[in-house]
């Protein structure tokens, strides 16, 4: 019986160590996209035109535009055109029509405490 058991245990650790989610992150490089953001206890929408090169985001009736720079097909930093600040992004899921990513500031601060957020984005079109 103990040898059921732990068969059975190790069997689902391995099992489930082996799950990776997918991420076929090529076809979100460029396109338009929709995503929800929080500020306070606030949610609220903006959308987003990116090209290989360049992001532009529209959002509470603004425009800003930023560069982007990848790394890899999952993980690239958009760097804000203005104002130069740098956010880094790595999608961790996608699916048929959206993924899934974390940011963080680019640049380490070491007076603040590095906040990693998670959101989701939806392609609307190529």
């Amino acid at each position: 019986m103990m040898k059921k058991i732990s068969f059975t245990v190790i069997l689902c650790v391995i099992l489930c160590s082996c799950y990776q989610p997918e991420r076929d992150c090529e076809k979100y490089k460029t396109g338009s996209f929709r995503f929800t953001y929080e500020i306070g206890d606030t949610l609220k929408e903006g959308k987003f035109i990116r090209t290989e090169d360049y992001s532009v985001d529209y959002y509470e009736n603004k425009i800003d535009s930023a560069t982007v720079r990848w790394f890899n097909d999952c993980e690239f930093v958009l760097q804000d055109i203005r104002s130069k600040n740098a956010i880094q992004y790595k999608i961790i899921s996608t699916t048929d029509s959206s993924y899934t990513f974390q940011y963080k500031s680019a640049v380490k601060d070491p007076n603040k405490q590095l906040i990693v957020k998670t959101g989701t984005a939806i392609k609307l079109t190529n």
